[in-house]
């Protein structure tokens, strides 16, 4: 056993899963640079106000937040997410707006561990400050399933509802106390709890005590503003033009009391139901005043990495990639023809990678193998002597001696036109 492991709620991510996550980066990027976002990187820890903001009665501020007081005796918090960081450095750097951006990288809560849930966890995601149009919020969302879309998975459902304006989710709260305290007697001693500090989040509740009282709870629809309820029927009909489906279920509700108007959240039907949503957002006009900055609407979404995976997986799409090289030199003669042919291969475009120490040709050609490499470069003495290399398609077996000069226009003509990758 090694004297040290990774902290309950954080793993290694090791090859070949590392590199599946930063394909998935990348398919996401692919998705909404093309509509204009831009990548921003925030912080990993702000001050521990920035996060308040989530509400006082969350659960993610109360409990989960792993907040300290530094060196400079100041109370930061790392972040437990990232749609408050961005609105703070939009209140602190004033970009033009509508400021698109999205991000990658991880969030910390102190929670219970589960299945695609750590305490280090990553999201992608992206947010629009500086508009309030409801069909934003609908291309917002439309990215958000094209990327799902892109994955491979079919089982993805979007569920939608409208939290309306302010006044509208406090008339509604307190509907709910109302109702839910009448229910008292049958509800579960942990929900009473969670009745006592955010009402909404009961509708979450997935306790069977709880099931007869939640069905009959009073829904938000009755409590919408006429300029919410126009705001929502504008953003189904803008998911209806660009073809994305929806269901409508008023029992949604988000984790983070800056939510208004427009929520959605994605479900992956692969999953157990506890743990089977893998992405949601929504509008949450008013964060940037409350961090300090102009009255500003806001509209976003997270998507949790390690839960789409296990979607994945369970639908059996978006395997790891393969990360085998174009070619192995295996070098008898010491490792420094190796060393420089490794080297000229790579510059040309080429993955190639070579076996150290020293060992036996039996040995590196194992290595060969095992790298899945489709060529191999063999250097022994007769070669070394010669100024040549055997170039040895590991597929067939077909072999063929060309000179050292010529090896690279080979090598390109077996395995074709080089990855020009970038290097800025």
């Amino acid at each position: 056993m090694p004297s040290f492991q990774t902290s309950p709620g954080t793993r290694d991510i090791m090859p070949p899963e590392a590199a599946r996550w930063r394909a998935f980066t990348g398919l996401f990027a692919s998705v909404v640079e093309p509509a204009g976002f831009g990548f921003v990187i925030p912080p990993m820890f702000e001050d521990v106000g920035v996060f308040s903001r989530l509400g006082a009665a969350t659960d993610v501020v109360t409990k989960e937040m792993y907040d300290f007081v530094d060196k400079g005796d100041r109370h930061v918090a790392l972040r437990p997410e990232q749609t408050a960081s961005i609105c703070r450095a939009f209140a602190q750097h004033r970009p033009l707006t509508p400021w698109k951006v999205w991000y990658s990288g991880p969030n910390f809560r102190y929670e219970k561990p589960q299945a695609g849930r750590y305490r280090q966890f990553d999201q992608v995601g992206v947010e629009v400050l500086g508009s309030d149009d409801a069909l934003l919020d609908a291309e917002v969302a439309a990215l958000a399933w094209n990327f799902f879309a892109l994955l491979g998975l079919r089982g993805i459902t979007l569920r939608v509802n409208s939290l309306g304006d302010a006044p509208d989710r406090a008339a509604y709260t307190e509907a709910l106390r109302s109702h839910f305290a009448s229910h008292s007697s049958g509800l579960a001693p942990e929900t009473m709890e969670t009745l006592e500090r955010n009402p909404l989040r009961v509708l979450d509740s997935k306790r069977p005590a709880d099931a007869a009282a939640v069905a009959s709870a009073p829904r938000i629809g009755e409590f919408l503003c006429s300029d919410a309820r126009e705001h929502f029927g504008r953003f189904l009909s803008g998911l209806d033009v660009l073809g994305v489906p929806y269901t409508v279920d008023e029992l949604l509700v988000r984790g983070l009391d800056y939510y208004r108007r427009s929520t959605f959240e994605f479900v992956a039907t692969s999953l157990d139901g506890a743990q089977n949503a893998v992405g949601g957002g929504g509008r949450y006009d008013g964060l940037v005043e409350e961090l300090g900055g102009p009255a500003t609407g806001g509209v976003g979404f997270a998507i949790g990495v390690d839960r789409t995976l296990l979607a994945c997986d369970a639908e059996q799409v978006f395997a790891a990639p393969l990360q085998a090289v174009d070619v192995f030199v295996v070098d008898t003669t010491g490792g420094e023809i190796a060393h420089a042919v490794v080297a000229e291969l790579r510059a040309a475009g080429h993955s190639a990678d070579r076996a150290f120490d020293g060992r036996s040709m039996k040995s590196q050609m194992k290595s060969a193998d095992r790298s899945g490499a489709r060529v191999a470069v063999i250097i022994g003495s007769d070669e070394a002597a010669a100024g040549t290399c055997t170039v040895r398609n590991l597929a067939d077996s077909e072999q063929s001696v060309v000179a050292r000069s010529g090896l690279v226009a080979r090598i390109g003509a077996i395995l074709g036109a080089p990855d020009k990758r970038e290097t800025s």
